[in-house]
């Protein structure tokens, strides 16, 4: 078993462990190790099966920017242990200076504002790198740098998102980027009216889970109201996700068939058979899948998610041609993996499933930014970018399911049983906070020509949902910052 070890200077950054505990460890191509991480004093040990060279990826405190997931580069072990603050600064300084390499040779003309960070991070790079050997001092100026080429990683993506969205508008007046929400409820009047003004598309609910609580009984009385209403409000809709196979998310009653595949495969494939017949032809975009790579639901283990999701895909077409099929996929950059209870990547699973020839219409990747201990860890700009191109390559439009909390309160409604990361966001979790996400991050997400559609996970804190304090209206129906925030890109001045 391989051990690669870190120092932390000063020694006050171990006492909250929240930034190491989400650490992991990446090979050279990219693929996420099983990681045991362990604490000594200021050393933070990471242990894996491989010996071979190495990434560190950890949630770093960097002033004004939050806690964001920073790397290393490769490296390999060695009997001393490496400044944490060094290499994280080497690793996101190479990180920048390549991407601006290759949007620059893209075409991209780089903003002068960009430079003079730039030269600023290399100055408390230099003089970090050759005064290791007094750490706290090396650990002080690597974390200066950050500071700077945090600062240079931000403008380089902004700058790449003006001018990306800018040729797209050029030679599209009228981005095919659907905006749209998720609804629990019928929206009636006023909240109808903002709903409208802010989306151009709807995801409707249509959960097994809600459907058929008991075995055999279908109430669609509530998603027949929803759907006449996004129909008359002439909405985009999407329907699902039908089968969630993350925890909680398949009905209690099919516990019984969790150790028989082929009776479980029928219960499924007869719910999504019937609930796509029911609205055939009205709902063409259909989310079957949701959470099929990190799982959770019954005792289903990865190949017979796989294999089950693959055979729901085949009913689902069968039974209307021109349905467009899509599966959800969370925590994208896969860091679950870590764990070790998963052997292939959210990559690899979806490739699996397109090379299988299911006919998959495109991916829908969740994004639920601040939450424990299921959800994705705060990235910058740059980070999300990259992350984006790399799902770009399976060739299948994208869709961004989004979800920001606005509070850092406990919410007994969440279902996944989630609690908000109080050092997700860049200041104290608040409305604002939850608004600046959006004025920083939907221009780069919409600036990207894969990603087909954006939606927020739900309308109304005040409904049924997963994510806690996500909605864009608060629980008195009144609107928060946020659903300003979006109006602006649907109604630019």
């Amino acid at each position: 078993m391989g051990l690669i070890r870190f120092a932390v200077f000063p020694q006050t950054r171990m006492a909250d462990w929240t930034q190491v505990q989400r650490g992991y460890l990446t090979g050279a191509d990219g693929r996420i190790f099983p990681t045991r991480i362990e604490i000594a004093d200021n050393t933070v040990g990471c242990r894996r099966a491989s010996n071979e060279s190495c990434k560190f990826h950890v949630a770093w405190e960097v002033p004004g920017f939050g806690r964001p997931v920073l790397n290393t580069t490769s490296l390999p072990e060695r009997d001393t242990p490496y400044v944490l603050a060094v290499e994280l600064a080497r690793g996101k300084l190479v990180q920048v200076r390549n991407q601006a390499g290759t949007w620059e040779l893209a075409g991209m003309t780089l903003p002068p504002e960009y430079h003079p960070e730039l030269v600023a991070a290399h100055k408390f790079f230099g003089r970090a790198a050759s005064t290791q050997d007094t750490p706290e001092v090396a650990s002080e100026l690597a974390n200066e740098a950050l500071i700077h080429i945090c600062r240079a990683a931000e403008i380089l993506s902004n700058a790449y998102a003006r001018q990306a969205l800018a040729g797209r508008q050029q030679r599209y007046p009228h981005l095919s980027t659907s905006l749209g929400c998720g609804i629990n409820s019928l929206l009636t009047g006023p909240q109808s009216d903002l709903f409208c003004a802010a989306f151009n598309a709807v995801a409707l609910p249509i959960r097994w889970t809600s459907v058929e609580q008991q075995e055999g009984e279908y109430n669609w009385e509530a998603i027949d109201e929803q759907m006449a209403w996004a129909e008359h409000q002439r909405l985009v809709v999407r329907g699902g996700p039908l089968i969630d196979l993350g925890p909680n998310g398949l009905p209690q009653w099919l516990a019984q068939w969790e150790h028989d595949l082929f009776n479980l495969q029928s219960f499924v494939c007869d719910f999504v058979e019937t609930a796509i017949a029911r609205y055939s032809g009205r709902i063409r975009w259909w989310e079957v899948a949701a959470r099929l790579n990190t799982g959770g639901a019954l005792t289903l283990n990865e190949e017979s998610r796989l294999s089950l999701v693959a055979r729901v895909l085949e009913v689902a077409r069968q039974v209307d041609e021109e349905a467009q099929l899509i599966v959800r996929v969370d925590q994208p950059w896969g860091e679950y993996q870590a764990r070790g209870q998963h052997r292939l990547s959210p990559l690899q699973l979806i490739d699996a499933l397109l090379r299988s020839g299911v006919g998959l219409a495109g991916i829908n990747l969740e994004i639920a930014v601040g939450y424990l201990p299921s959800g994705t860890p705060n990235r910058d700009l740059l980070e999300f970018s990259r992350m984006i191109d790399q799902w770009s390559l399976l060739g299948v439009p994208l869709f961004l399911t989004l979800a920001i909390p606005s509070s850092i309160a406990h919410d007994l409604d969440s279902p996944l049983d989630l609690e908000v990361d109080p050092h997700s966001g860049r200041d104290v979790i608040t409305d604002a906070e939850q608004a600046g996400w959006i004025e920083r991050y939907l221009p780069l997400l919409l600036a990207k020509p894969a990603v087909a559609g954006v939606d927020w996970c739900h309308f109304s804190d005040a409904d049924p949902h997963d994510f806690p304090y996500a909605g864009l209206l608060n629980a008195d129906g009144s609107p928060k910052p946020a659903l300003a925030s979006l109006l602006q890109f649907r109604h630019p001045r």
